[in-house]
């Protein structure tokens, strides 16, 4: 009989300090048999661990639930509270009615839901920076007494900035950049720690680092400050004796500050350490603060105190170089780490006289002679310092706290003399939001696992608490069009469901009043009253394919995940993005070049932005009312979703009319669209905005386009996520193959075989002919041309998605065979568990491997005509004709045979 397994609150496993008040819960069931499938469940939740297993489910028994629903199950019980843990387990019943045994108990715990739930008030340092000149870090203390060991204690705490806290010299928690990015002006995050076992009887004492983080640091190529002058701190320690007395340590002016050995934190510029202003014992009990002054009481701030849905920042790997350090002069050494990265670097062993200061430069590249490229961080200066106390022994470390970088290359400048570094001396530390790992893919052909590997680096690299588009310059900004365009990608690499829900409400937080969503999200720009929140100045729209974003993500995301919430809380701000559309579009035609000048970021790094001079630019207008038709059905569909049928129906509607306007606009009575390029062909035949009569010239149009390119790609950012999409949906299989697996600029492997382990912002970023691509925009790791990693899942590896049903609850198999490529396999953890496939073809035999989650169906369709056999039961043919076969399988492990395969 089956196992539960997996069970999950909302986003995570046991999660501590939630703020759904209206939580939902998952499971997945581990049964190997064919056809195996949940008919029926049942919850039980109490208060207490001791009466769940007893079978006492004080606070909610569903009893007997018919129905195969394992993800999403709202809580049926009382509204929970602030603070409150509930405990759950969960059994079901199978497809033979048989009941499983429960599952192993799980749990929640809500956080503080009210404004009235903090006592804590804001506190800061004296320390303050300037627009461009960073202060020290202040560390903050307060000391206190318990009578006995505490029961139960939990740190409520966050931060204007980013803060690091410590509970009797040791570190509580091990997230980094805590406690997130948003806009500090409409939501600030806030966490929940469980630090029990860090407090005992007698003195205790709670610290906190402070750093500039998002909120007074640089953020982008602005001036610092953009927020407020300097970070402030809020915790609220709130504990229960043994005796079931409480105590809650709140952050007040009976705190005390001191600066420390962080002289300067900037999370674009680096961060400087001075190893002879270490604080010994700062945060542990017995140290003498006596020269350290009283917190100053801060404004802090009129947002939303919110508890996060997305996972923190952790460091999640560390690498080490891949070849010795290369002496470039005396005491200065470069150190190859061969992987492309997102994180910072960690010293070991560096000994030397006190004063010296060692210099970390950071570079994704290097030039001709050797020398770090850094033309292409503009004024980032990714430069971390480390002073020596004298004191340092071969055994000490150092790494910073409050900053990060994109690099594969690092420099170590200033060494002292004598000193010689070997490998052990530098450490990458990646950094990311930690997503866990989801999807997995491998074929015949070493450079298509290469450019998978770089996807899945660029998304690590980008990914840290928004979907960046670099990690390098100084940008680092959410941009609303990069991450439409890899969303679906994103889902497959990483379990990414929380971290969009999270980017999804700063979307909403970035909305102006009349619908409007500016390009990068969160956008420092915008501006609101203290008082009322609502926004006074507002940077405006950023046009097609980049503002589209909040129709676009929220849609990937419940197509992936089953997420219906998502859709029902921003149902409101999507509905007011499309009718804001409507109202600036001219006879439904989007960027009309009648009254808007500018019309948005076009196909942003096409060929022809390339210095291509002879290549037409798509309209913009063409893709602005393309996307606005593209949102329309989108909203067509969460309407339909979310069982509102009236307004499925108007977005219906409007959908038909834009696609009218756009074939009178754009379309000639032969099939000809405007602009005459790969991008307008393809945003044509993938948005479905041609009547059936057109599309197969269309589609001879497009061929002819690559043809003239010698199949290789002139598309940018908006044109080259539908390329092989378009080609195979409309029966070119083996022309999406030829683009594919060119190897010369422009192309997906031109990268690949230029040495890239990230996925890079241009064509041309780099090339062993002409060198570096123009430094203003020259990001190596920029993860928008990843997008392609869709295709080699769905149509390689032939792992999709059924477009009737949510989270693969059925899934469509179809690999599709092409380009000289021999065997393929992809492994996906769904909401329901492992759906893989495996295929080779060896002397003409097309084997299949597949395996289907309990729980879900799929469709499994066999790229030929010959024989297909099948080695395991609960397969069934539906279909056959000269181009596959179609089976229809259940739950479980199958294979397939087919014969005369080319």
């Amino acid at each position: 009989m089956a196992d539960i397994k997996s069970l999950r609150c909302e986003y995570s496993s046991n999660p501590i300090g939630i703020g759904e008040v209206e939580p939902r819960l998952s499971w997945m069931i581990d049964d190997p048999g064919i056809g195996a499938r949940q008919t029926a469940w049942q919850i039980q939740a109490d208060h207490s661990l001791e009466n769940l297993l007893a079978g006492r489910a004080g606070l909610w028994d569903s009893g007997r639930v018919e129905s195969d629903q394992s993800i999403y199950v709202p809580y049926g019980g009382p509204s929970p509270v602030s603070r409150q843990r509930c405990w759950w387990r969960v059994r079901i019943w199978n497809q033979n009615r048989q009941g499983s045994s429960w599952s192993e108990p799980a749990f929640w715990e809500m956080g503080l839901l009210s404004p009235a739930d903090w006592q804590a008030r804001w506190i800061q340092s004296a320390l303050v920076g300037g627009p461009r000149a960073p202060a020290p870090a202040p560390f903050l203390r307060l000391a206190f007494t318990l009578k006995g060991n505490p029961k139960q204690a939990r740190l409520y705490v966050t931060a204007l900035g980013l803060y690091e806290c410590h509970i009797n010299g040791a570190r509580a928690g091990d997230a980094v950049f805590r406690p997130g990015r948003t806009d500090y002006q409409a939501r600030v995050q806030y966490d929940t720690l469980d630090v029990t076992s860090f407090l005992r009887a007698g003195e205790n004492v709670l610290g906190a680092i402070l750093g500039d983080g998002w909120y007074c640091g640089h953020t982008g190529s602005l001036d610092r400050q953009r927020y407020g002058d300097r970070p402030e701190l809020l915790a609220q320690l709130e504990i229960i004796m043994a005796d079931g007395t409480t105590l809650t340590v709140i952050s007040d002016e009976s705190w005390r500050w001191s600066a420390g050995p962080i002289l300067e934190n900037d999370l674009l510029m680096g961060e400087a350490y001075d190893a002879r202003k270490e604080l010994v014992g700062w945060s542990a009990p017995g140290y003498d603060d006596r020269a350290w002054q009283p917190a100053l009481r801060a404004a802090g701030t009129e947002a939303r105190l919110v508890a996060p849905p997305n996972p923190p920042v952790r460091a999640v790997m560390e690498i080490h170089p891949v070849a010795d350090p290369v002496k470039m002069a005396e005491g200065r050494y470069i150190f190859d780490l061969g992987q492309n990265i997102a994180g910072w670097v960690r010293l070991r062993g560096v000994t030397g006289p006190s004063g010296h200061a060692i210099r970390i430069r950071h570079a994704e590249m290097l030039q001709r002679d050797g020398e770090l490229y850094t033309e292409n961080l503009r004024s980032a200066r990714a430069t971390d310092c480390c002073t020596l106390s004298g004191k340092e022994t071969l055994e000490n470390t150092w790494e910073p706290r409050f900053t990060y970088h994109g690099f594969r290359y690092v420099e170590l400048e200033n060494l002292p003399a004598g000193f010689v570094p070997t490998r052990e001396t530098v450490t990458g530390i990646v950094l990311q939001s930690d997503t866990p790992p989801a999807g997995e893919f491998a074929c015949s052909e070493p450079l298509l696992n290469q450019l998978q590997s770089n996807i899945q680096w660029s998304q690590r690299g980008n990914f840290i608490e928004i979907p960046t588009d670099c990690p390098q310059r100084d940008e680092r900004q959410g941009w609303t069009g990069d991450a439409q365009i890899f969303i679906r990608e994103a889902c497959f690499n990483m379990d990414v469901s929380g971290f969009f829900a999270k980017w999804q409400d700063d979307l909403a937080d970035a909305q102006g009043q009349k619908g409007a969503i500016p390009g990068v999200v969160p956008d420092t720009g915008i501006r609101r009253d203290p008082r009322s929140g609502k926004i006074i100045s507002h940077p405006g729209d950023a046009g097609p394919a980049w503002s589209d974003a909040i129709v676009i993500c929220p849609w990937t995301i419940y197509r992936c995940y089953g997420d219906k919430r998502i859709l029902e809380k921003h149902y409101d701000e999507m509905r007011l993005y499309v009718e804001y559309l409507e109202s600036i579009s001219t006879d439904l035609i989007r960027c009309h070049y009648l009254h808007n000048l500018w019309g948005g970021f076009g196909d942003w790094l096409a060929m022809d932005c390339l210095g291509e001079n002879h290549l037409t630019p798509t309209p913009k207008d063409l893709i602005g009312t393309a996307y606005f038709a593209r949102v329309a059905g989108h909203m067509r569909d969460i309407a339909g979703a979310l069982s509102r049928a009236g307004e499925s129906r108007r977005w219906a509607d409007l959908r038909e009319r834009i696609v009218a306007a756009f074939n009178r606009e754009f379309v000639s009575p032969t099939g000809r669209v405007q602009g005459n390029n790969q991008t307008s062909y393809l945003i044509a035949l993938a948005f479905d905005m041609l009547p059936e009569d057109k599309r197969k010239n269309a589609v001879r149009h497009l061929l002819k386009c690559f043809e003239w390119h010698k199949w290789h790609l002139s598309t940018g950012f908006v044109g080259t996520p539908l390329v092989c999409p378009t080609l195979s949906r409309f029966g070119k299989i083996e022309e999406a193959y030829r683009v594919l697996m060119q190897k010369t600029y422009p192309g997906w492997l031109y990268s690949v075989l230029q040495g890239a382990t990230t996925i890079w912002e241009r064509w041309n970023s780099y090339s062993h002919e002409h060198g570096f691509g123009p430094v203003g925009m020259n990001s190596f790791n920029h993860y928008a041309y990843g997008a392609i990693g869709e295709w080699l899942v769905t149509t390689i590896a032939g792992i999709d998605l059924d477009p009737e049903a949510p989270a693969y609850k059925r899934s469509l198999i179809r690999p599709r065979p092409g380009g000289g490529i021999t065997s393929a396999r992809a492994r996906l953890l769904t909401p329901y568990g492992v759906l893989e496939t495996d295929w080779k073809i060896e002397q003409g035999v097309f084997t299949l491997k597949v395996t289907v989650p309990p729980n879900t169906r799929a469709t499994v369709c066999l790229p030929a005509a010959g024989a297909a056999t099948v080695e395991c039961e609960g397969a069934r043919i539906i279909s056959r004709d000269p181009a596959e076969v179609r089976l229809a399988v259940e739950a479980g492990t199958y294979c397939f045979r087919v014969t005369a395969i080319s």
